[in-house]
């Protein structure tokens, strides 16, 4: 919940916002199934799904990319039947910490002060905004493609290393140990720096898809402020939570369409670069959902 001030304090969105990206299903924040969420990964699930890769939610999405595990020295590498694992390594929950902590402090008593206002209640879905907003779907849209290219270049990747593991394998009754060594530290290599490079993308597009969500979830926060004030709510609720309401508290379709109109479209670095290192173009009309980078010819 978001209690506003008086006027157009500001409202539970920003904590709504805050409680549902960790809540809800993601698109960059992705859900690898298709639904409401939005563009910052999740963690990896048990079992295999990738820790890493964004997912996408109104769009569905395709596998957990292929990853090729290091060789061991010892027997060579693999003769394509090595196991196939994510791009990034899964990374479950931590367990529950056991330990003792220090003394609680104590609280001193709190001197009365003047009573909350009566409240005036609206109820506000953010997953609902993000589905009608126009910025949201191209964003989604252009962030998928970039997943796909990755997961087919993975593939690629992974079918060659096991053509080379083959090879070596063929071939290894034929060489003398020095050479098995040094066969099998190229293919090692290779495999090594295949990873860390198809892990650097995954990670690229994550962090392409925290940009556009943070570029949409600021202009939300201000929209609904401003919503819920030109309604006199002081008390926004995150409709998730609420058993039941009428269309009459729901401010969702009025901030959706005040999006659309102020935000129709989201700034997305270039493919493979990270918004880190992504210079902002110049001020103005947005006329995609990625800018044009080309640098302009001087005179």
């Amino acid at each position: 919940m978001i209690h506003i001030q008086s006027g157009a304090a500001r409202t539970v969105v920003a904590l709504s916002l805050a409680l549902l990206a960790l809540a809800l299903p993601v698109t960059g924040r992705a859900q690898g199934q298709s639904g409401n969420g939005w563009f910052v990964p999740e963690q990896a699930k048990p079992g295999g799904a990738a820790a890493g890769r964004p997912q996408s939610p109104p769009t569905g999405q395709r596998q957990p990319n292929p990853d090729m595990r290091g060789v061991d020295s010892d027997r060579g590498p693999p003769v394509g039947t090595e196991p196939l694992t994510t791009l990034v390594e899964p990374q479950g929950p931590l367990p529950p910490l056991q330990v003792q902590l220090p003394p609680m402090p104590e609280i001193p008593s709190i001197p009365k002060g003047s009573p909350t206002p009566a409240a005036i209640i609206g109820v506000l879905s953010v997953p609902d905004v993000l589905r009608i907003s126009t910025a949201y779907q191209l964003a989604d849209k252009e962030l998928a493609a970039r997943r796909g290219r990755v997961n087919d270049d993975g593939q690629k990747e992974q079918n060659t290393l096991r053509e080379l593991g083959q090879s070596f394998t063929n071939e290894r009754g034929k060489l003398t140990p020095e050479q098995i060594r040094a066969r099998e530290k190229e293919y090692a290599d290779r495999v090594n720096d295949s990873r860390r490079k198809f892990s650097e993308r995954a990670r690229i597009i994550q962090e392409a898809g925290q940009y556009v969500m943070a570029q949409i979830e600021r202009v939300i926060e201000q929209v609904a402020q401003q919503v819920a004030a030109s309604r006199g709510v002081n008390l926004v609720l995150n409709r998730a939570q609420v058993l039941g309401t009428t269309a009459d508290f729901d401010l969702t379709p009025q901030v959706a369409d005040v999006l659309n109109k102020i935000l129709p479209t989201v700034v997305i670095p270039p493919d493979g670069i990270s918004p880190t290192k992504f210079n902002l173009p110049v001020a103005g009309p947005r006329a995609s959902a990625t800018p044009d980078t080309t640098p302009a010819k001087k005179n």
